[in-house]
C-alpha cells in the first residue's frame, strides 16, 4: 500500500521521491496543501474503490496515517 500512494505521490501531485516516507508529515515535509490533499484523496478514493469519510481527513496527518487508514478501509 505504500508504494502505490508514494506512486500516486509521485505521479499525481509531483512530490520529491526521496522525500516520501512513513513518517513524512504530508504538509510540513512534503509541502501539500489543502487542495492538494483534497486531489490525493479523491484520487485514493478512485484507484482503492473506497470512500474516505470526511471527518476522518484530520486523521491524516503523515503518510503512515494515510497508509494505515487505506489498509483497514478497503474491501
Amino acid at each position: 500500500m505504500f508504494e502505490k500512494l508514494k506512486n500516486l505521490l509521485i505521479e499525481e501531485l509531483d512530490v520529491d521521491e526521496n522525500a516520501i516516507t512513513l513518517d513524512a508529515e504530508l504538509t510540513n515535509d512534503l509541502g501539500v496543501n489543502s487542495l492538494e490533499l483534497a486531489d490525493l484523496i479523491l484520487l485514493c478514493e478512485e484507484k482503492f474503490n473506497i470512500v474516505i469519510d470526511d471527518e476522518d481527513l484530520h486523521t491524516f496527518i503523515t503518510i503512515r496515517d494515510v497508509v494505515e487508514y487505506l489498509e483497514t478501509h478497503k474491501d
